[in-house]
């Protein structure tokens, strides 16, 4: 098990009976840039089982915090849902991933779009003073079905706008966008619908997507990735990589389970 270091679980919270997050302390030699995922998991009969987890702790913070679904017959989260403070977790010595602000083009607007636990790289980047100083704002939009399920995102920003230090980043530059689809709520709406409408824009008050000034960053559920990616590339947004900068990227490397 080289290949991974062993941490102890810090704490536990299950936000709703499909949620849960957890801190794990971290080895001082593992480094990552926000918005990157590692490999996490458990051992189960002597051998590592694994799956990619972004982290949603910031890279100058001492611990790791993850931010999971709960999936019932899931061969990993069956058991990681279970976890108590005390117990081992295994996290991967090497930190990966697209979600990064070097991938994108230079913009004034940086949009974070996400559902579900796609949320956690974000929870990440929201805390980095140099996403602050490369975009004139921030829009951190977060679907879900259930009112419910966005109290992890809420009390996130909450805490986020009332820290010493990071409150005063914050203030004017980051616009907080949770909506969900199958309850009543401030907003409604698929994020994709609330794009093409402009209703998105609109509630908060911002200018409609501009190709010029707007990067993208997404994370979520397949089929929102790719009704965003079609609606992004017909509009001439180009999709960015380590190797070449674009206008937009994508994490492809979850899979709930």
């Amino acid at each position: 098990m080289s290949a991974f270091h062993r941490e102890k679980v810090l704490s536990v919270r299950h936000w709703t009976d499909t949620l849960f997050s957890f801190t794990a302390t971290r080895n001082s030699g593992f480094r990552f840039q926000n918005g990157q995922f590692a490999m996490i998991g458990l051992e189960v009969d002597g051998r590592p089982l694994l799956r990619a987890y972004s982290m949603a702790s910031a890279n100058h913070e001492d611990s790791l915090e993850f931010f999971s679904i709960k999936v019932a017959d899931g061969p990993l989260t069956s058991r990681l849902q279970q976890i108590r403070k005390g117990d081992t977790i295994l996290v991967g010595r090497k930190a990966t991933g697209t979600l990064i602000a070097d991938n994108l083009i230079p913009g004034k607007r940086l949009l974070l779009l996400s559902t579900g636990t796609g949320l956690a790289p974000f929870a990440s980047l929201i805390k980095d003073p140099e996403v602050y100083e490369r975009y004139e704002t921030i829009v951190l939009v977060h679907g879900c079905r259930q009112v419910s399920e966005l109290a992890y995102g809420e009390e996130l920003v909450a805490k986020l706008r009332d820290d010493e230090f990071l409150g005063p980043l914050l203030t004017g530059k980051l616009v907080y966008y949770p909506t969900v689809t199958r309850e009543p709520f401030r907003n409604r709406g698929r994020i994709t619908d609330l794009i093409a409408s402009e209703q998105l824009f609109d509630d908060v008050g911002l200018p409609p997507l501009d190709i010029a000034h707007d990067r993208i960053m997404m994370c979520g559920s397949p089929g929102m990735l790719e009704e965003l990616r079609e609606m992004f590339e017909t509009r001439g947004f180009l999709e960015g990589s380590h190797s070449e900068p674009g206008h937009f990227v994508i994490e492809k490397a979850f899979v709930e389970r």
